[in-house]
């Protein structure tokens, strides 16, 4: 008799299993997230081929900056959360400036960053780049989040989704430790632990007595201007807002990415006359914009000196009176605060005195046609102006367009000649004023809209996140690049005051050629050294639907110290002459 019982199987079977890689991809896209924006490496490189294998769009960018501010651009385009995925420590970092910037900007942005190991860092051993990022990301964002459990997965990523759409838009940091990716648990358990988000951003109604203050006063204004901003295009309350402007017959003051939201053509816009109704409004209708720095803080020598009233929108109470008396505070979500009004209004809403709506369009008029001789000039070296005269006509033979916009004077002098026509289709650096969101934007815009970009650069501004046309050109996307390069910083006539060997610190090398970085990488080269020439390339590059960059020669003499906000340079009284 043996001395030892038969041997049994005493393992218990199991069904399928899955783990924290999927779970994520799983979570992702249950709730309608399907593109990443992503720099590969440890511990996040097999989450992203995994993500790729299900179906997932994943685009790698060369630096997590980049792909950041691409996540943060599609996020405004589509009301859903654009996530950027990078690895720990200074991936992380990398990434962490385009979150702040989509916070600051209110667009609705996940950062997933990979981690190390947290009793490791919180005993602070020395672990492969190890950092508190929750600690770290927490003061920059609207919400922080980590993950250490499998299981926690779906309702981690709910509260990330929620949390950047719902009530004012912002970024929303989630931290995937890289031990949570391997972790491994039944399949159907994990499956339930999934959580679709159900109406992440509500409609915040206003309360029925601001709408009539706000009625109230805006019956009241004899010169009375509404200023529309980059939150008014966001909330695609398009029709709505159209409506109001129209019913109410107020001049329109667009803010630089609320242009086209009417077209900047509209008999009611106010942009050619932006000094006029600052100064010489009484009441004013502010719709998804903020009296921040791009405003003046609603104050000062900008706004004149008569006394104004003013009728904020936000879906944030804390936004009111943060820089000066609001008179009617409208708290509420866009969409419901216009719908609001437009019933408040009936059918009998009176317009504004023919002699305030004359002064307007005079202004504006009269502006127009200073400018036009400026835009028709044929110069060589071009001026802005020559060379914006026929990007303008090209724009406005494209509507569809996007127009990805950045520098100092390139973004300046863009921002008032080249009129937009549709809402969502101008890009620019946003409530920062922020240099290096051109590839980046550009990027996203073309793959989350399916539209031609152009994307018109300072030669300053595209050295940021120059090394993203190889990006382009990898997923050939249809963008044309158009470089205003006048070699240098503002300009390219800075001498060094020693005499020395060293050029001044704002200028750059001379004739640089930047369309040769763009042969380098397949894609097509364009140098051009007068307006005519500028608009045959960029027809051309435009409709050829493959990548392309414009180097624009332009006189180095052009352009001013910190385009037009130079009043922000401290002054140094004593200085040598």
């Amino acid at each position: 008799m043996p001395d030892t019982a038969p041997e049994t199987d005493t393992q218990e079977d199991t069904g399928p299993l899955t783990d924290g890689f999927h779970l994520v991809i799983d979570a992702l896209k249950l709730n309608d997230i399907n593109t990443i924006y992503n720099v590969p490496g440890i511990p996040i490189t097999d989450l992203g081929r995994f993500m790729q294998a299900e179906g997932m769009r994943v685009l790698s960018f060369r630096h997590e900056q980049h792909a950041g501010y691409a996540a943060a651009i599609a996020g405004y385009l589509t009301k859903k959360p654009g996530v950027c995925m990078t690895v720990s420590a200074p991936g992380f970092l990398n990434g962490l400036t385009a979150l702040a910037h989509a916070t600051t900007n209110c667009y609705p942005m996940i950062l997933i960053s990979g981690s190390s190991e947290r009793e490791i860092i919180d005993l602070m051993q020395g672990d492969y780049e190890e950092m508190d990022q929750l600690a770290i990301a927490k003061p920059l964002c609207k919400a922080a989040y980590r993950i250490l459990h499998a299981e926690d997965i779906g309702i981690g990523v709910a509260r990330a989704v929620r949390a950047a759409v719902s009530g004012r838009p912002g970024g929303v940091y989630l931290d995937l430790p890289g031990a949570l990716l391997g972790q491994v648990m039944d399949a159907a358990a994990g499956e339930k632990s999934l959580v679709k988000v159900i109406d992440p951003a509500p409609a915040q109604l206003p309360a029925p007595d601001s709408v009539a203050r706000a009625l109230d006063v805006l019956k009241g204004a004899e010169r009375p201007l509404i200023i529309l901003g980059k939150g008014a295009a966001y909330a695609q309350a398009d029709d709505a807002i159209k409506a109001l402007v129209e019913k109410s017959g107020f001049p329109y003051l667009p803010m630089s990415m609320a242009k086209g939201l009417l077209p900047d053509d509209h008999p009611q816009s106010a942009g050619p006359a932006r000094s006029l109704v600052l100064k010489e409004a009484d009441v004013v209708l502010m719709i998804g914009a903020r009296l921040n720095w791009l405003l003046s803080h609603g104050k000062g020598k900008q706004w004149g000196t008569a006394p104004k009233k003013f009728v904020h929108i936000d879906i944030e109470p804390k936004e009111m009176d943060s820089n000066v008396e609001i008179a009617a505070p409208l708290v509420g979500d866009i969409g419901s605060c216009v719908a609001a009004l437009l019933d408040g209004m009936g059918d009998d809403w009176s317009h504004p005195a023919a002699s305030w709506v004359d002064a307007v369009k005079t202004k504006r008029d009269t502006n127009i046609e200073r400018m036009a001789p400026k835009l028709q000039n044929n110069n060589v070296p071009m001026d802005y102006h020559g060379a914006l005269g026929v990007l303008k006509g090209i724009i406005a033979d494209r509507p569809d367009a996007i127009l990805v916009n950045e520098g100092a004077n390139t973004l300046d002098f863009t921002r008032s000649i080249i009129d937009m026509h549709k809402p969502r289709k101008r890009l620019d650096v946003g409530t920062w004023g922020v240099m290096g969101i051109g590839m980046g934007q550009a990027i996203a815009a073309a793959v989350e809209t399916d539209h031609p970009v152009l994307c018109i650069e300072g030669d300053s501004a595209f050295g940021f996140s120059g090394m993203e046309v190889e990006t382009i050109c990898r997923y050939n996307l249809p963008i044309c690049i158009v470089v205003f390069n006048n070699g240098g910083i503002y300009r390219g006539t800075d001498v060094n005051p020693t005499g020395g060997d060293d050029v001044a610190p704002t200028v750059f090398v001379k004739d640089a050629r930047y369309d040769k970085m763009m042969e380098a990488f397949g894609g097509v080269g364009y140098n051009v050294t007068s307006p005519d020439e500028l608009k045959r390339a960029v027809i051309e590059a435009m409709d050829s639907g493959k990548p392309a960059l414009v180097n624009a020669v332009i006189d180095e003499t052009a352009g001013t110290e910190s385009g037009r906000i130079g009043n922000l340079n401290p002054q140094s009284v004593v200085a040598k002459k």
